[in-house]
């Protein structure tokens, strides 16, 4: 077994012992399954920086998340398929195009699909193109959502990752739907799921810090 499968393993078994002994508090969840029970495809849309939890979170729920093919992502990929999660490759320095067309296919057959619209590289919170592309030309609607945790360490760098600590208080918060139909400002749609991002994003540590 070489290095970096000894280091998705140890990612991957640090996210599960984070996860099962936190406590989760989960905020909104009727809009997720109000739209798989009554919508099909639909996307996830978060932070960079929000993305370690996010396979544990949604552990085995069918849905396909974009990772870029750099070394990082071939670690996150390893610890993301270990939860369940199908994975979709590329990004809008390396294999985009391919990746998109990848997932419009997948929203068209009614599946969900999970992008950080603001990475691989940033800048932090700001929305790229490419997610609203891809809801336009889908008609899919965008679910903004966000964890937060009460106790963690950010490592710094261009997202502000965030690492939980175990025993802890996991707050998951779903936000509203927002569509992009084909005669939206793409300009205005970025601004908008910025500001819904940060919402939740800002909800989730509020919850978690102080309580439901």
């Amino acid at each position: 077994m070489g290095r970096p499968f000894l280091i998705s393993n140890l990612g991957y078994w640090y996210v599960s012992w984070v996860g099962q002994t936190s406590s989760i508090y989960r905020i909104r969840e009727e809009i997720r399954r109000r739209l798989e029970q009554s919508y099909g495809g639909f996307i996830y849309a978060f932070w960079h920086g929000r993305q370690l939890l996010m396979p544990y979170l949604h552990a085995h729920d069918q849905a396909h998340t974009l990772i870029s093919l750099s070394k990082d992502g071939d670690q996150i990929a390893r610890i993301a398929q270990r939860f369940g999660i199908r994975v979709v490759r590329g990004s809008s320095s390396r294999g985009g195009v391919r990746a998109l067309v990848t997932m419009k296919r997948l929203l068209a057959q009614g599946q969900r699909v999970a992008m950080t619209p603001d990475g691989p590289r940033g800048p932090q919170g700001v929305v790229q193109p490419g997610i609203l592309f891809l809801a336009q030309k889908t008609s899919c609607p965008i679910v903004p959502i966000a964890y937060g945790v009460k106790r963690r360490m950010i490592v710094r760098g261009w997202d502000e990752y965030v690492v939980p600590f175990p025993f802890n208080r996991i707050t998951m918060v779903y936000g509203e739907p927002l569509m992009v139909s084909p005669h939206d400002s793409l300009e205005a749609k970025r601004e908008e799921l910025a500001r819904a991002l940060h919402q939740v994003t800002t909800e989730a540590d509020q919850l978690a810090r102080n309580g439901r």
